[in-house]
């Protein structure tokens, strides 16, 4: 009898701590607001080396950030070493005994560190805290006042501070790395910051713009003259074009974001240009829009001061005729000549000129022309059909009217292209295509004939890093080659033209970004995942390992109670394709008690929302599972271009359902794996088409996701931007009896599912999102109502696409509405306490916020 009560009370004991050991976990605010954005760019700084190529030698520079303050070094790669840029200690005894501000070592505040041109002197800026009167250069004569320079060249350009009054005092240094010498340049006037509007000519002696709906250009000396007042009336200007008129005008745009009131005042200003250059400097192209037919869309600011503020522009939908017409122009500069190139092959087709690669030498350059892709007398350029199915790439002669097509690709679904790279002037061409159901390279001569397939297998080619045009050797990106690897992984290979001879040449399980400089003889890599430290090493184009360059320090993350997140595998619905995710979860996880879980997805298909790589960006994933949930990532089939033609074209003509099935399967899968994923308590998270989709997978699962927080998300597609929606979901080009073409577009919308809706349902927008319209969420808000739904709308005024100053405030709300729904906590305070606790009194500016002008 003693032994059954005994065994009785064991069991109600062993009952009791059953229960007790599987409850879910309380919400913890506490740990969240610990790795806050603010908290982290504290703890944690480089995760990569950002070489600067110098041009006369094999020579970089870079700095780099840890804990102990931040080191300049220069690296001679020819001569596999490195070195400090200079001893920070002794320099900043030197900068304190001339500014008279103390600075030590750890402190340095050196900003726009550059190379003189003979390489052997850095120049860099120190700001004291000395005032100094503002030169008023206004109205000094313009002439001389060129000569003599104000800082900044910001006078007379929207937004620009009031001439006159007083500023803090910037030092100039020089610093000669031979002899170690630091020299203050006291008459040393700062070059300007170039205009926005300002596009060079290769030699620099001109600057070409758009004003009043044309094509201008003046000379050096007059641009002088307007970085010091932009209306002088002495600055002479010259037309290149006079037919240019509101919305069918070369170049212009606008300066981003206006007002209809802003518009009207700026209408006449200087605006941007983009231009692409011959080698020569003789000749430019310039693409010319026509959106006089585009519809017009608005969003209002409701919070503008003094009043609400209309801003309109031109906005294309899926399936609307009025579509943007492109023209390519070829100008003479010499001769002050252009024509119009014939390229015409499509209706309503996109037409892009290819760019030549940027030189790594020549990044710090403040005054650069964009070159186009090709010779002195040829240039490259894609056209592509509205539907997506058919693209050329063509070849324009100079002393040609029209493009000559050279290499045809066509798909059922749709085409997508790279940059051509050009073999001795365009003799031979190497093209990226899709033909094979993967990314790989092709080897073309001038004309477009076939001369073999320079890779092949099932991965995906990425990008060309390098053409080594003497040793026909081919220098790319690409993904999905190497075994028992997460197939994202990124490395560089080198191969022959001829397909011999493919070498991997950063090997290792590990993501990969690779900088190769101009001659191909050395590239800069950075290795990580998400469970490893970044690692930045040298290597020769060999791939021979030549000196570690830096580890990026993790000390103050790990000090705070950091944890690596665990990648993982699952199926996708069908039962055998490989998906791939990232697992977080809270840093005092504790393996017997059972976690809800959050999906926080992006469905694609330009890229799969899951990190392959450590990087700071933790701010969706990592800190929202430290309130208490195992957050993950995972791809889905049809979400991403690098893999397989297949895998990404999955979910074309089913937009809205097409990743869903998949984003169940992995959760489901996880459960069976770890028993403190509770499947009864699902959420699920994304913004823009994330938040489609988290919106979505409430509608079609009601009965396996209960709770979702969908912010931006364009859940009518069919009010969405063109180009994205008809590429991905498709549209259908129809043409009549008549031989007229028109373009027919069909696609789900999240609010036909309204009624469906069961469990917890939370949508944001920013009320100015000029990219996802609001009226995708206004839209789904009024079939809610119309269902007869409960749910919560947080609009947030003043703010576009990405929530700018509004971010930290709305992940807040996010983990209010999880810790509601699916930990049972509701806070107990109006204010949001974790966001008061970083409040700065004096400026009242609210921590992880950015400015106005980082949106």
């Amino acid at each position: 009898m003693i032994y059954r009560r005994l065994s009785g009370f064991a069991l109600f004991l062993s009952m009791s701590f059953t229960a007790f050991s599987q409850s879910t976990p309380t919400a913890n605010y506490a740990l969240a607001a610990r790795f806050s954005p603010t908290k982290v760019n504290k703890m944690l700084f480089s995760t990569s080396v950002d070489p600067h190529w110098l041009k006369l030698s094999d020579r970089f520079w870079y700095v780099y950030e840890n804990r102990d303050g931040k080191n300049w070094y220069i690296v001679d790669a020819a001569k596999n070493s490195k070195r400090q840029l200079f001893d920070p200690v002794k320099l900043a005894a030197e900068i304190t005994r001339i500014v008279r501000d103390p600075f030590d070592g750890q402190h340095l505040p050196i900003t726009n560190l550059k190379f003189t041109a003979d390489e052997n002197s850095i120049r860099f800026e120190i700001l004291s805290t000395l005032d100094e009167e503002k030169k008023d250069t206004s109205k000094t004569q313009a002439g001389a006042a060129a000569g003599r320079g104000g800082r900044g060249g910001a006078a007379g350009r929207p937004g620009a501070p009031a001439p006159g009054g007083k500023s803090k005092k910037t030092f100039f240094f020089e610093y000669n790395l031979n002899t170690g010498v630091l020299t203050e340049m006291k008459d040393y006037e700062k070059p300007k910051t170039p205009a926005t509007w300002a596009s060079f000519s290769p030699d620099k002696k001109f600057v070409f713009f758009s004003r009043k709906n044309n094509l201008y250009y003046m000379d050096s000396a007059n641009y002088s003259k307007a970085l010091i007042k932009e209306d002088d009336s002495t600055i002479v200007e010259f037309p290149l074009t006079k037919d240019g008129v509101e919305d069918y005008s070369y170049g212009g745009g606008g300066f981003g974001n206006e007002t209809n009131v802003d518009k009207e005042k700026n209408k006449d200003k200087r605006k941007n240009v983009g231009l692409l250059w011959s080698k020569d400097g003789r000749y430019f192209t310039l693409t010319r829009t026509d959106n006089r037919l585009v519809k017009d869309l608005w969003v209002i600011n409701n919070v503008a001061e003094p009043r609400p503020t209309l801003e309109t522009y031109k906005y294309q939908m899926p399936g609307e005729k009025e579509a943007p017409q492109r023209e390519l122009y070829l100008f003479d500069f010499q001769n002050k000549t252009n024509k119009k190139i014939k390229i015409a092959a499509f209706k309503d087709q996109e037409m892009a000129v290819w760019s030549a690669p940027p030189l790594q030498k020549e990044r710090d350059d403040e005054r650069r022309a964009s070159f186009w892709q090709g010779t002195n007398d040829k240039f490259y350029l894609s056209r592509t059909s509205r539907d997506l199915k058919r693209i050329d790439l063509c070849v324009v002669d100079i002393n040609s009217d029209s493009a000559r097509a050279i290499v045809a690709e066509r798909l059922n679904t749709y085409v997508e292209s790279r940059r051509v790279g050009l073999i001795n002037g365009g003799k031979e061409l190497i093209q990226w295509s899709e033909a094979d159901g993967w990314a790989h390279f092709y080897l073309y001569d001038e004309n477009g004939k076939l001369k073999n397939q320079i890779t092949s297998g099932a991965f995906h080619c990425e990008d060309i890093e390098g053409i080594d045009e003497k040793n026909r050797v081919l220098y790319f990106t690409a993904n999905g080659r190497e075994p028992n690897e997460d197939p994202y992984y990124l490395h560089l290979y080198r191969v022959n033209f001829d397909g011999t001879g493919l070498k991997l040449l950063n090997p290792g399980n590990f993501d990969n970004t690779g900088n190769v400089d101009d001659n191909n003889r050395y590239f800069v890599n950075t290795s990580s995942r998400v469970n490893t430290a970044p690692v930045s090493v040298l290597q020769d184009v060999t791939g021979k390992v030549m000196m570690t360059l830096e580890t990026t320090d993790m000390s103050g993350l790990f000090e705070a109670g950091y944890k690596f997140p665990e990648p993982f595998k699952v199926k996708a619905a069908d039962g055998y394709t490989d998906l791939y995710g990232v697992m977080y979860k809270p840093f005092d996880f504790d393996s017997t008690k059972k976690y809800p879980i959050i999906e926080y997805v992006y469905p694609g298909p330009q890229t799969e929302a899951v990190n392959k790589a450590f990087g700071k960006g933790m701010d969706r994933i990592d800190r929202l599972a430290q309130m208490g949930f195992i957050v993950i990532t995972v791809g889905n089939r049809g979400g991403h271009p690098s893999r397989s033609k297949w895998y990404h074209n999955f979910g074309y003509g089913n937009l809205r359902d097409y990743g869903l099935a998949d984003k169940k399967a992995a959760i489901e899968q996880l459960s069976y794996r770890y028993k403190y994923i509770d499947v009864e308590k699902v959420g699920i998270q994304g913004h823009s088409g994330g938040g489609f989709m988290s919106t979505a997978a409430m509608l079609v699962y009601p009965d396996f996701f209960k709770v979702a927080v969908s912010s931006a998300g364009n859940h009518e597609n069919n009010i969405y931007n063109r180009w994205w929606s008809e590429k991905h979901h498709g549209v259908r080009e129809q043409v009549s009896d008549k031989g007229d073409t028109s373009f027919v577009y069909a696609v789900e919308r999240n609010p036909e599912l309204a009624k469906n809706l069961k469990g917890h349902l939370m949508l944001s927008h920013g009320d100015i999102d000029n990219n996802v319209h609001p009226a995708n969420s206004i839209r789904m808000v009024n079939a809610l109502i119309k269902a007869n739904k409960r749910f919560e709308l947080v609009l947030l005024p003043g703010q576009r696409h990405g929530y700018g100053t509004m971010t930290e405030y709305f992940f807040w709300r996010q983990c209010d509405f999880f810790a509601q729904h699916l930990l049972g906590a509701v806070p107990n305070s109006v204010n949001i306490e974790e966001m008061d606790r970083e409040l700065e009194l004096g400026g009242e500016k609210r921590a992880g916020a950015a400015a106005p002008d980082e949106e």
